[in-house]
């Protein structure tokens, strides 16, 4: 029988997002401002033996969920041999990936063989001065990328939108159409204020129940469930294969069902993104912890996940940039 994690709060934890770099080959400015510095040093960061260790630690706990995060996770070399490693384990259902598709189109097969089943892909806008005025970078390669993805037999490809007032909320139905021409999955996402960069895009901040009453006007929005671990709400646009779905961390949170935890590239875990607990686990593997001691480790680490986090409360309370925590 297969074990089940719970907190305290007795949510069940099934979910870990798994950070390989904090690299992005992008500049997003509601992810880290310009001066950004804060890298760790490759050093420091988790091996593939340590990862795979932890990974399996957490799915004989009961995780079934794995995704692979950054920064942009294509630029670990040889992501897609970690990802081979972890497919292989057993009892782990999924492994998915996010990714801003810039770097995939060389790497796309190699990705689908080595186990990766699903992507999430950052797309914020199909205008390319409009990408470039948010992320420093060239729009056509993502767009080359996604189509190489979805050619290779990626299933379901989901693509993120952070929704930003004055900048593409007026682009949503345009993006919409995109993903439906193309039997994508569009999720629309509120800003958040993760560190200095999501804290001064508070200012760009949409209620995403607004852009959903928007829409209501034109389309039939039915509520659906569908497969993964995320905390999408998802709707079925009626008479059409069109799903949308809304991930509302301020104006509708998830907290009491949230069943996640990350784990950062240079072994930390975070139970919250609006909290600044932290629980190391780098430290603790490399002083040759047993098996068993690991995971009686990340048990104490799952103890201390708080109920809620508090971005309206205290909006600065969480400092870590979305960069150095995993997407």
């Amino acid at each position: 029988m297969k074990k089940i994690l719970h907190d305290r709060f007795g949510r069940k934890i099934e979910y870990l997002r798994l950070s390989v770099t904090d690299r992005c080959d992008m500049k997003c400015d509601y992810c880290r401002i310009d001066s950004f510095k804060d890298y760790s040093e490759k050093e420091s960061w988790l091996n593939f033996d340590e990862i795979e260790r932890i990974v399996r630690a957490f799915v004989e706990l009961g995780v079934g969920h794995v995704r692979l995060t950054g920064g942009e996770p294509l630029l670990r070399k040889n992501i897609d041999h970690l990802a081979q490693r972890l497919s292989s384990i057993d009892q782990l259902t999924d492994l998915s990936l996010s990714t801003n598709c810039s770097r995939i189109e060389s790497m796309a097969d190699r990705l689908y063989r080595s186990g990766v089943q699903r992507l999430n892909v950052s797309l914020d806008t199909l205008n390319p001065d409009t990408f470039y005025q948010i992320t420093k970078s060239d729009l056509s390669s993502v767009l080359t990328g996604l189509q190489a993805a979805k050619k290779v037999g990626f299933d379901p490809i989901r693509i993120n939108t952070v929704v930003m007032r004055g900048v593409n909320d007026t682009e949503i139905e345009q993006i919409l159409d995109y993903c439906s021409e193309n039997s994508f999955t569009l999720r629309l996402i509120e800003t958040m204020p993760m560190g200095q960069a999501g804290q001064d895009s508070t200012r760009r901040y949409i209620d995403l129940q607004e852009i959903k009453k928007s829409l209501q006007k034109k389309y039939n929005l039915i509520p659906i469930v569908l497969p993964g671990g995320g905390p999408a709400r998802y709707y079925h646009i009626a008479d059409s294969d069109i799903k949308i779905g809304f991930i509302t961390p301020l104006s509708q949170h998830f907290c009491d069902t949230c069943n996640r935890i990350r784990l950062t590239v240079d072994g930390i875990l975070h139970t919250c993104l609006g909290q600044e607990h932290e629980y190391p686990l780098r430290d603790i593997i490399r002083h040759g912890v047993s098996d068993k001691e690991l995971k009686q480790h990340i048990m104490q680490a799952i103890a201390l996940k708080p109920e809620k986090h508090e971005f309206k409360e205290n909006p600065t309370i969480s400092v870590r940039s979305m960069t150095r925590t995993g997407g």
